[in-house]
């Protein structure tokens, strides 16, 4: 085991490093000038040439290149052009949000796409089966901006004042401002603790401030509805047909010969055995939620990875761009080697050599 993950982490290097060739030029490549951008109608010829030279744009794009490499190395991302910050404050600050509202949104969509994939393959070209599916596909087809702006409309307009209302923007209610845990610890403060206590929820659970959790909760109840219904709509249809296809073998026919509960042979030998081309695509939907839904942060006005890494395209920001990028191709990597150890968990008979 252990040798596996060794060998795929060290296999990883090669595609980490095309990633950031790859992002690399074509960031330089993309039509626009970073100063103008930047410093818009104070932008003169003096003032770019200035800019240029203090960032490091004057040097050749290999020169550029090398340098970024050994920055990369020692855990420096460079500086936002746009910010006037470093790339790693910008992530520590913003990568919380979208890691929150990713998470979120995947439990939904499991815990309610996986049941619904198996009534659907269980009671095949029924009612319950083709009205499964007409979600799923509708959940599928349905933009997510448009998503986000009906679940707006009904929770935060529609069911105001009412129990079941919830907040529609934002990621906590105005004028509620928690310490992060590091200071009400009385610990000093460091990236890692920074990192920590942008995660409202699990900074309030580490204090015991249960206002704080109950409230960052609900702000992260419409986001990830609106970018979870698609990952959700998927796993539902990739269940119903893995399990589909399992039903059909041997040795559940066997299961059931033997005189076991329907619900032990659908849950135990079925169940088990068609969840790993579901795992499959889990991994793969949250390694795209975590590049970030930049529609879903901008209808919520929240400020996460993906609209900033809108943001920095626009404004020619190449050391934003590189450094979402790079964690975000970091991200992918992490979540296929843990797919794969997942297999072992869910089907005995594949074993990692």
């Amino acid at each position: 085991m252990i040798r596996f993950i060794v060998h795929r982490l060290l296999s990883s290097i090669p595609v980490l490093f095309g990633i950031v060739t790859a992002v690399f030029v074509l960031a330089r490549i993309i039509p626009g000038d970073p100063c103008r951008a930047a410093l818009g109608e104070r932008a003169t010829a003096a003032t770019c040439d200035a800019f240029s030279a203090r960032v490091g744009l004057d040097r050749p794009i290999w020169i550029q290149f090398l340098r970024y490499l050994g920055d990369v190395l020692t855990g420096d991302f460079g500086e936002s052009f746009s910010q006037r910050r470093s790339v790693v404050a910008i992530l520590i600050e913003r990568l919380p949000t979208t890691i929150e509202v990713s998470l979120v949104a995947l439990v939904i969509a499991v815990i309610v796409g996986v049941p619904l994939g198996v009534i659907a393959a269980y009671r095949r070209n029924s009612l319950a089966d083709v009205g499964t599916m007409v979600v799923a596909n509708a959940g599928v087809s349905m933009p997510v901006f448009v998503l986000g702006l009906l679940l707006q409309y009904l929770f935060a307009v529609i069911l105001k004042d009412t129990f079941i209302s919830l907040p529609s923007s934002n990621r906590l209610s105005p004028g509620l401002v928690p310490k992060p845990f590091y200071e009400q610890w009385g610990i000093g403060q460091n990236g890692l603790f920074e990192f920590i206590s942008n995660f409202e929820m699990f900074n309030g659970l580490l204090q015991w401030n249960w206002r704080v959790v109950v409230d960052a909760g609900q702000h992260l109840l419409l986001p990830a509805m609106a970018v979870g219904t698609i990952p959700l709509a998927i796993i539902a249809r990739m269940t119903r047909s893995s399990v589909c296809d399992v039903l059909g073998h041997d040795y559940v026919r066997t299961a059931r010969a033997k005189g076991l509960k329907e619900l032990l042979v659908v849950r135990r030998h079925a169940l088990r055995s068609g969840l790993l081309p579901v795992v499959t695509v889990i991994g793969l939907s949250l390694g795209g939620l975590f590049g970030g839904a930049i529609l879903t942060e901008t209808v919520f006005s929240l400020t996460g990875v993906g609209k900033t890494l809108y943001d920095a395209i626009s404004a020619r920001d190449y050391g934003v761009v590189q450094g979402v990028s790079l964690i975000v191709g970091v991200a992918f990597v992490l979540i296929n080697l843990l797919t794969d150890l997942l297999y072992t968990v869910f089907d005995p008979r594949v074993r990692v050599s």
